[in-house]
């Protein structure tokens, strides 16, 4: 890092340069780390329960009998950030949840192309088709209007996601002729604002004097790029950062052995898998799919790659989650009945197979090329022949939303504890339209599923209808679910109020340096 380290904040080893400061854009973890928890809020936060919310911008919310109408009363005197690019002239208001919001949704709005963005979790959950309008009532009362009542909506408003943008902000660049800079240089109501970022090597952010929920510990956070998680390592034992995120598994007992470091643990809301690419032949084929999940030794795979820090994954959903299925079995380990179904499906002799390698760390999966060598290994077993394909990031996310692969080593992690957080952006038709669904798998039965389970307000209905769509995916295999890995972080000791959330994102609004 080729800047002083702040003697009144924090320096993050974090994971990853993002993409865009505005996490409206993109599902890219390294997006969400950096920017929603830090420069923004929404309306509405998820609970630590995962299954209720608490106010955020807005103080309360309705819903009408018919619930496709809810109505939120927004909090007064939030103010946004006064920076050195942007100085705002009123509060937060109406006004800026219908410019963030319409943004999204509406082709039409000027700022929607900006940016180039597909908006990809918010198409990849059907929000487009989800929300027929939003409108302020007044400055401080906002109506959305969905086009059928939604069990998800509330859920999906609260995400990581949904963040508020200033429209006065938009409506200054937009006179400058700069729109472009509105997720660039960004504003928000967020603990912290935007002061500096020099690519690949660090972000620099400072306290939101005025923050609503009440000025930050810290006068400054330092995001120090560092993707090698032994560098990371390396720099915290130096002291050149204060707290790091996800040690490499291998590293979690040197530094539990070590006094002078605080290592913290956290179960997560995520799954990592082994997608196929449905739309290429011979992956087209549920037996086969079904032939290459028999052949992978699980058993291995979590005892080099994880070493304790992940569960072996049954269905996409976590144990935690109340969508979760205990009567779905996952695949067993069994060459001899894969190489069998490989020759019912017309494979006797095996064939060729690219497997793409996830090339940054994550906790669903902290090292994809030893996994991907575990599995290559497993698959000469039954013929098949798999070649590994390395890619930097960005060619890396490119590739996949063209499908350009044929399998890939990937995962998810939730922001929200409903499982159609986990069914829809990862396998819905609508999530193969938006980039997300890895599988390329569109299948109508599936989506009717997951649909009829959104539109109920049954709890024990959704329960039932996630439960067969479990039962679906383990017959038809357009993912291998792999593991649920432990979020980790460690910090030194003078680092407290830096928690770990099992959802993604890291907040330091309550963190501070002894």
């Amino acid at each position: 890092m080729d800047m002083p380290k702040p003697k009144d904040g924090l320096v993050y080893c974090s994971l990853g340069n993002p993409s865009s400061f505005n996490p409206q854009l993109s599902t890219s973890a390294n997006v969400v780390e950096a920017t929603s928890m830090q420069l923004y809020d929404r309306l509405m936060d998820m609970a630590p329960d995962g299954r209720s919310f608490v106010p955020a911008l807005a103080t309360h919310w309705q819903v009408d009998e018919t619930g496709t109408r809810y109505t939120f009363h927004l909090r007064p005197e939030v103010e946004f950030h006064d920076t050195k690019y942007f100085s705002p002239t009123r509060y937060f208001s109406a006004d800026d949840v219908v410019f963030s919001f319409r943004r999204i949704i509406d082709k039409t709005h000027p700022y929607h192309y900006v940016g180039r963005s597909d908006y990809s979790f918010f198409v990849s959950v059907g929000f487009p088709w989800m929300v027929k309008s939003v409108e302020a009532i007044d400055q401080h009362t906002v109506e959305f209007e969905l086009f059928a009542a939604d069990s998800t909506f509330l859920s999906n408003i609260a995400t990581n996601f949904s963040v508020i943008l200033s429209a006065e902000y938009a409506a200054q660049l937009s006179a400058q002729g700069q729109r472009h800079l509105i997720d660039k240089l960004p504003i928000g109501t967020g603990p912290f604002h935007y002061y500096r970022h020099k690519e690949e090597h660090y972000i620099k952010y400072r306290a939101h004097a005025q923050y609503w929920r009440g000025r930050p510990k810290l006068n400054e956070v330092v995001l120090d790029i560092t993707p090698n998680g032994t560098m990371r390592l390396a720099k915290l034992l130096t002291g050149e950062c204060d707290a790091m995120a996800s040690p490499l598994a291998n590293e979690l007992a040197l530094l539990r052995d070590n006094q002078e470091f605080k290592l913290q643990y956290q179960t997560s809301f995520n799954v990592g898998y082994w997608a196929f690419n449905t739309d290429t032949p011979p992956l087209n084929n549920a037996k086969v799919r079904q032939a290459l999940s028999l052949a992978i030794n699980r058993d291995i795979i979590m005892e080099a790659v994880f070493y304790g820090t992940a569960s072996v994954a049954s269905t996409l959903l976590p144990p935690a989650s109340w969508g979760h299925d205990d009567t779905t079995v996952g695949q067993l380990y069994d060459p001899q009945l894969a190489q069998q179904l490989l020759t019912e499906a017309g494979y006797p002799d095996g064939f060729d197979i690219d497997i793409w390698v996830l090339p940054v760390q994550r906790s669903y999966n902290p090292n994809s090329r030893k996994m991907a060598l575990l599995i290559q290994d497993n698959l000469k077993q039954i013929g098949v022949h798999a070649h590994l394909v390395n890619k930097d990031w960005n060619a890396f996310r490119a590739g996949l939303s063209k499908g350009a692969h044929d399998s890939v080593l990937i995962g998810w992690t939730a922001d929200n504890a409903d499982p159609d957080n986990f069914f829809r952006p990862l396998l819905s038709c609508q999530a193969k339209l938006a980039g997300t669904n890895r599988a390329m798998w569109c299948d109508k039965y599936y989506d009717r599923l997951i649909d009829l389970a959104r539109q109920s307000t049954s709890f024990e209905q959704r329960q039932q209808l996630y439960s067969q769509a479990q039962s679906y995916l383990a017959e038809q295999m357009p993912v291998v679910p792999i593991a649920h890995g432990m979020r980790t972080q460690a910090t030194g000791l003078h680092v407290n109020g830096l928690n770990v959330s099992p959802f993604g994102g890291i907040d330091f609004s309550s963190a501070s340096i002894e």
